[in-house]
């Protein structure tokens, strides 16, 4: 229990040095993991189900070669591509916003520096390292924040494209 009261203040202390631009950027970075884990758990839990349904309701037809039944195959494959895609436009803007975030990290702790420069003039680095340190941190967990959502964020879109096809494939004209 004690590493764990050790942890959150070392994240606290962390969340301190980059200033009120990191938290708004842990809260984004937070939104966005929630996400794409729902994503993750939507492809191991529900859309099993869906398929599974779709499958049921498409082999109860007798009628698979008609017009309409065409017309048909094709609602059931973008109902599946929709359920499968959704989030998915959230979850690019979250990744988006990140670095935006971070770069306004960088204006806001340049401020700082420029604040304390014009009080103290230019011979104390000491009096300048916080806001120096406010202008990089969020840069850096913005960066961060966002290369790591976009690399899940491929995978879940490649995985939400193989489940169209594969459902797709599966409808048999």
């Amino acid at each position: 229990m004690l590493w764990l009261i050790e942890e959150l203040e070392s994240i606290r202390r962390f969340l301190g040095m980059g200033g009120d631009v990191l938290m708004m950027l842990f809260v984004l970075t937070l939104l966005l993991w929630v996400l794409v884990i729902e994503r993750y758990l939507y492809f191991f839990t529900e859309y099993p189900k869906l398929i599974k349904q779709t499958m049921a309701d498409w082999d109860a037809r007798t009628d698979k070669l008609s017009w309409n039944a065409k017309k048909i195959r094709l609602a059931m494959i973008s109902e599946v591509s929709l359920s499968v895609n959704r989030g998915m436009p959230m979850i690019k803007t979250l990744i988006a916003l990140c670095p935006l975030l971070g770069l306004l990290g960088t204006v806001v702790g340049m401020v700082s520096v420029f604040d304390v420069l014009a009080v103290t003039g230019t011979g104390s680095p000491r009096a300048m390292a916080s806001g120096i340190s406010k202008a990089t941190i969020p840069t850096m967990a913005g960066m961060v924040a966002a290369l790591s959502g976009l690399y899940f964020s491929a995978l879940l879109e490649k995985r939400a494209n193989r489940a169209t096809h594969q459902v797709s494939d599966s409808l048999q004209h």
